[in-house]
């Protein structure tokens, strides 16, 4: 990893890098909304479908990924669950465990919102990379 001085091209690179982070969240947030969800539920369900080897998380699992705090991800299922996006089904294994899973409804909703979000990445791909490597120069 780089140390000492941070170079002009470097600062350069981090506002580089942080203003197109923003404009994809701004173009989230309003493609989220313009589909009549919240950010938050959208990240939430992306969560839920995308953690790594199953389709399902739990409350403290999802509450890591989202890096937010457990009661306010427990409300937040709980609207997500009352819109008919998400279902909390008990472990078989053991009951303790509450698996949170995306509903037919948040599939279909979710589904449409990646491919938009995946779309915009792409068409911006180019934009990122270079000034990514001009970090550790």
């Amino acid at each position: 990893m780089a140390s000492g001085e941070v170079t002009k091209r470097q600062y350069e690179a981090l506002a580089h890098f942080r203003y197109q982070l923003r404009r994809f969240l701004r173009y989230s947030e309003q493609i989220t909304r313009k589909h009549g969800l919240t950010p938050l539920q959208y990240q939430l369900m992306l969560q839920i479908k995308g953690y790594p080897g199953r389709n399902w998380a739990t409350v403290s699992e999802l509450a890591e990924r989202l890096q937010a705090k457990h009661n306010g991800v427990v409300a937040l299922i709980t609207r997500c669950e009352k819109l008919g996006l998400v279902e909390r089904r008990a472990s078989q294994e053991d009951r303790r465990i509450v698996r949170i899973r995306l509903s037919a409804r948040g599939k279909r909703a979710l589904r449409r919102l990646a491919q938009l979000h995946r779309d915009e990445l792409l068409s911006h791909r180019g934009a990122l990379l270079p000034h990514i490597q001009d970090l550790a120069s």
